[in-house]
Formats: structure tokens, sequence, C-alpha cells
């Protein structure tokens, strides 16, 4: 690395192999301070035998949770009935109070026989998630949940009213094995992957407690119509690590109801740090979901550290597979780029983000830059607004669309990075079971 003197920049040295991978030629301009580089705070990283940060992509052993209907596809509910001893036509009708009313309650399913609704309530719709503690901010419109799961495993979802939309961002695993050092979710590792209907029963529960008038808005409106209608796949977990159960989920939110949610493919959004081969494959399912790729650099030497898994599949080969999403899909591609203070918010980083995604064409891709959000013990924090400005202005200049994201839930570490089981969560979970 170099230092400019006159304006304290900081870039690569200039030749062939620079550190940071970027090209001599370029033209920076920057009044940041020296480089940042990655490093845990408040906990210790978890190391392979090779001193490098641990990645799990299987899930550990652990007891299954009971089968559910969401689990099932309608075929396999009609002979899950039939097991029970009970007609097949009562599967449409559990899918229906499930799907359409979001009751699990079998007080509320008089359709079904009084002396068997127990049994078939029982059979098909065990409980899956306890709710331990919500927390409520933006005046009861951010809604943070903390779930108790069958085993003890805790995770987290933000339900969050926005004008004319109400998103839920949903967890896909307990704990996360992508190991980032920046990211609460992932100090504990992975803890195991959830079922299909365990994603699913978040939303249905979220829908529930919309319909019952209890996310913010005017409290004389009528809200037993309204419903989530934006998901997103970045509360905790790697998504893409749990692909077959995730994209199960997927098929479930947008199977017309009552089989299914009923949900738009185009409002469910997918994320992942940059599972190559599962993007591919994501780009072969033939639902337009959106597609998010959390970059956070857009050059090795930097996010090697910052998100491990780069070591396996690089910056390039990421966006290549991103690319070949938006190809086959028609869909655009959002980069999700957390702004960390000295760290990847430099100027001429923004400039080599915007040159590799040129490289690829114009109009594939927006790119969603958000702030930090502070986690427990990290020294870590957001970029300055003016440092967060320039690398927003320098996308829009160079032609690729970028919004800053919001940063909803931050006080009640809601917010992007922040999802954690802490200790006194599992002391709350501990004294409820």
């Amino acid at each position: 690395m170099t230092e400019n003197p006159r304006t304290r920049e900081t870039r690569p040295a200039a030749s062939a192999s620079a550190p940071e991978g970027r090209p001599a030629q370029g033209k920076v301009r920057s009044t940041k301070p020296a480089q940042v580089r990655p490093a845990t705070e408040g906990w210790t990283q978890q190391k392979d035998a090779e001193g490098r940060p641990l990645l799990q992509f299987a899930s550990p052993k652990r007891g299954k949770p009971p089968v559910h209907l969401a689990d099932l596809t309608p075929a396999e509910r009609v002979e899950k009935v039939k097991e029970l001893g009970l007609p097949g036509f009562r599967a449409k009708q559990l899918s229906t109070h499930y799907f359409r009313h979001y009751t699990s309650d079998p007080e509320q399913m008089t359709d079904l026989p009084a002396d068997t609704r127990e049994q078939l309530v029982a059979g098909m719709l065990p409980p899956l998630l306890t709710e331990v503690r919500r927390l409520e901010t933006d005046r009861g419109d951010t809604i943070k949940f903390l779930w108790r799961l069958h085993d003890g495993a805790l995770v987290e979802s933000v339900l969050m009213r926005y004008p004319g939309r109400i998103t839920l961002c949903v967890s896909s695993q307990a704990g996360c094995g992508m190991n980032c050092p920046f990211c609460a979710t992932g100090q504990a590792g992975l803890t195991r992957n959830m079922s299909t209907a365990e994603i699913i029963e978040q939303i249905v529960r979220a829908n529930r407690l919309i319909a019952e008038g209890g996310l913010g808005g005017k409290k004389a409106d009528d809200h037993s119509m309204e419903r989530v209608s934006n998901i997103v796949f970045m509360g905790m977990g790697e998504p893409l690590a749990n692909y077959k159960r995730v994209m199960d989920a997927v098929r479930s939110m947008v199977a017309p109801q009552p089989d299914g949610l009923g949900m738009s493919a185009r409002g469910i959004t997918v994320s992942t740090v940059g599972l190559v081969p599962a993007i591919k494959k994501l780009s072969d399912e033939g639902i337009p979901v959106t597609f998010a790729l959390s970059l956070h650099a857009p050059d090795d030497h930097l996010r090697d550290e910052l998100i491990p898994v780069n070591s396996k599949w690089k910056v390039d080969e990421a966006l290549d597979a991103a690319y070949e999403y938006y190809e086959k899909t028609g869909r655009r591609v959002s980069i999700e780029y957390a702004l960390i203070k000295d760290m990847n918010d430099h100027a001429w980083r923004a400039d080599l983000l915007a040159e590799k995604l040129n490289q690829r064409g114009r109009g594939w891709v927006h790119v969603n830059p958000i702030p930090l959000n502070p986690t427990p013990g990290s020294i870590w924090t957001a970029s300055e607004r003016d440092v967060t400005n320039e690398f927003v202005r320098r996308l829009n200049d160079a032609g690729i669309p970028t919004t800053l994201r919001d940063t909803r839930g931050k006080e009640i570490d809601g917010a992007c990075g922040q999802l954690v089981a802490t200790t006194e969560d599992e002391a709350a979970s501990a004294a409820m079971a």
C-alpha cells in the first residue's frame, strides 16, 4: 500500500501485483486514512486446523422437528391425513386454515368434526415456534421476534411496515456457518438448518399478528386483509447452504392459496454471501425471485478476510454467477454492500465495484449500500456520511443504479447483521421451557 502525504489517500501500490487488486491505471481520489483490516472484537473467530476461518456447510446432526403440513406437498398432505385414519379431503380444509386464515388452533376449525379435530391438528400442525420475546420500535412498525425451536435452538425474524408494503426478514438457519467477522449471527457458528415448515411458520405467525392489528398502522383501520407482501431471506443463516428446504419454502410461498401462501415470487428476495454452485442452481429453478449477492468488497484481497467463503469462490466467480442469474431469469440482481468505516468504503473501491459490474453489461444490477449496523463488542462502525455519499455518488455516476438502504430496527438489534441469540435470550428461553 502507498499513501499520498498530501491527501492521506490510501491505495494499492502502482504495480501489476497491487495487493488490493486495483488496476494501477485507475484514477483514484480519496481522503481516507490508512486501511483497517478485518478482525473480530469481543469474540474469537472459529478457525480450522490450518488457521483459516472455519466454514460450516453441513448442518450438525440434531433431532429433527416434527413433520408439519408445510413440509409436505399437497399430495403428501392427503396421504398423511389418510394415515391418521381420516378422509383425504380434510387435508385441503387444514391447508385453508393454515395458509389462508393463518391458524393452527383447533377451536377455530369448526368445519372439522369435533371428535377428530384435536387428533388431526396434532398430527398435521404440530407446534414449531415458541415466542420467547418480542421487541418493537418505529412506533410499532418494526417488530423483532425471538423464537425457540423444538430442540431449544433460537432464531429471530423481523417484521417491518413500509408505505405500501409489509416485509418480513426470515431466518433459514439457527446460527450461521459462514463465519463473517462483522456479522453477529455467525459468532457462535451453525446450530442447524431450519426445516421448510419452520421457515414458513415465521410468515404464518407474522400474518396472524398483522390481521389482529399488531403491526403499527392506524388502530382504527381494519387489518384483517393485510399480510406480509415481501420476504427477504436476510435473517439468521446462509439461505443457499440450506438450499432444498429454502426452495421448498419458496414454492409454498408462491403456491396459490390454500395449497400455499399465494405470494408473488417477485416479492421474495433470496440472498447469499456467494455460494456459486447454489447460485447457478437457483438460476435454473424457474422461479423469478429477486437474487441478492452480499458482496461487501470488490477485491479478493479484502473480501478473503471479510467474507471467508471468498476463499472458495472469488469475487469475479460470484459476480459471473450473479450475471448468469440475470441472463437466465431477466431479473435484475441486487448487490448488498455494508459500508464499514475505513475498511471497505474507500472511493477507489466504489470505482472498482462499478468497473467490475459494468464489465458484465448494463442494466443488470442494482447496488444497495447500507451503513454497518453495530454488533456487541465490536469497534467497527458505519461509514461517515460524507464518505457514504461519495461512495454512492461514484456508483451512480458510473451508471450503476444505487440506493442507500434503510436501516430499520437498529434500536432493537434487528437490523442486518445484528440478529443473534444472546445469553440473555437463552436465559429467557430457559425460563419459559
